[in-house]
């Protein structure tokens, strides 16, 4: 993980050279919040709001370069910048724009690692990120994040940011599939007894 948190703090600096709003998600918040595990990108969400799309773009390019499919048409038009940094990793950076990401950047923190300080997303807001996209991966996610922060969350705020953006998805039931990843994990451990002792 050692190079991964290089390229998040090489990506970090860059944004606040630029006086640039961001904050990190993906496999990275995962390592703070949920149950760790392997991850060869860095994700991050940088608020760009509509227009100036192009500028940021090019401030990127100067140490990164596109990966397939990436391109300068497809940021523009998906709003997903697919990066490579000088080591090979990738970097994918999200030009946000609606409330929910401006929210999440505001409530960011930064997270202590070896060789400094990352800003990621909260915990909560990692949940919204990861049901709204909505891939096994992210429900396994999902689950080690519920079972990591239990009694910590405020699931209402959760629930909050996530049926409106749902409602724009069309897919409500993955609300539902996260609350009952939510009564799974408040399902109290069963202790099963000892098998007695044969004379």
């Amino acid at each position: 993980m050692t190079g991964l948190y290089t390229t998040a703090l090489e990506a970090q600096q860059l944004c606040e050279s630029q006086g640039w709003s961001f904050c990190i998600i993906g496999g990275v918040a995962v390592q703070r919040w949920g149950e760790p595990r392997q991850t060869r990108d860095v994700d991050l969400t940088l608020l760009s709001g509509f227009g100036g799309e192009e500028k940021i773009i090019e401030v990127w390019l100067r140490n990164h370069r596109f990966r397939p499919p990436g391109s300068m048409g497809m940021a523009l038009t998906s709003r997903v910048l697919l990066l490579v940094d000088r080591r090979g990793t990738p970097v994918d950076v999200a030009l946000g724009g609606i409330d929910f990401e401006r929210r999440s950047i505001q409530r960011s923190s930064l997270w202590k690692i070896p060789d400094g300080a990352l800003r990621t997303c909260s915990a909560e807001d990692l949940l919204v990120h990861k049901v709204f996209a909505g891939r096994e991966q992210d429900w396994v996610d999902v689950r080690g994040i519920l079972a990591r922060q239990k009694g910590k969350l405020d699931l209402a705020l959760v629930r909050c940011e996530l049926k409106p953006l749902l409602e724009l998805q069309e897919q409500p039931d993955k609300l539902a599939r996260l609350e009952q990843k939510i009564r799974e994990n408040d399902r109290p451990f069963t202790t099963i007894p000892p098998s007695p002792l044969k004379p």
